[in-house]
């Protein structure tokens, strides 16, 4: 059995370019006008030790219909 705290984290990785078009809509105040299916979300884990810094992946999003850069983003609990 492991010793301490767990070695994988889960992690949540969320679409860059859904999350820029969205503020861009909301500062130009048409969000009103364009009804957003929503933000492409994956869950993951990785190795608490080994992967320091957040993770970067290019996953396909279903939202732009392309595959993006996918960022690991923090959960409040």
């Amino acid at each position: 059995m492991a010793k301490g705290k767990d070695l994988r984290v889960r992690i949540f990785l969320e679409c860059t370019s859904c999350v820029r078009r969205s503020i861009n809509e909301r500062s130009m105040g048409i969000s009103r006008y364009i009804t957003r299916k929503g933000i492409s979300r994956y869950i993951t884990q990785k190795n608490r030790y080994n992967t320091l810094n957040l993770l970067e992946l290019r996953k396909f999003c279903r939202y732009c219909n392309e595959h993006t850069t996918h960022s690991e983003i923090k959960i409040k609990k």
